[in-house]
């Protein structure tokens, strides 16, 4: 009787050991990549604009809501005051979005715009993208990001 108990645990264990395994090469497959871009100026993907990233206080805080200035230019380095941004971003190791919904909510002149809504709710590999309409044209930047 007693050897008939133990066979459900070893069972159990079995399950639990190969989870493991299974969770642990996941996630290994799913590590950041070493060579992320991890600058805060990038040109847009269509290679018409410039924009740089700068956080209130220059350093991003996890799991504290804070603001971003963002700075569109002209490839050229004009000033683009009338663009319309989007913001959407996420983890991709992890298949979620921004705990948060951040958004322009102006123009600052001299190509500056505040984001307000900010917020990282972990430490890991985030991904930020500004979808921008400007001059009759849309374009996107996306920003890698290791907190």
């Amino acid at each position: 009787m007693i050897a008939s108990r133990r066979f459900p645990i070893r069972i159990a264990g079995g399950i639990l050991a190969g989870a493991l395994v299974l969770a642990t090469a996941l996630h290994a497959s799913m590590a950041a990549p070493s060579d992320l871009d991890l600058s805060r100026t990038r040109v847009t993907d269509g290679g018409a604009y410039r924009m740089t990233f700068t956080p209130e206080g220059d350093s991003i805080r996890v799991g504290k809501l804070h603001s971003w200035r963002l700075h569109l230019e002209t490839i050229e380095g004009t000033a683009v005051d009338s663009a319309t941004i989007a913001v959407k971003g996420g983890m991709p190791q992890h298949g979620h979005g921004l705990p948060t919904k951040p958004r322009v909510t102006r123009s600052l002149g001299g190509g500056d715009y505040l984001v307000e809504g900010m917020k990282f709710n972990m430490r890991g590999w985030w991904v930020v993208t500004f979808r921008l309409q400007a001059a009759g044209a849309a374009d996107s930047v996306t920003f890698n990001l290791k907190l």
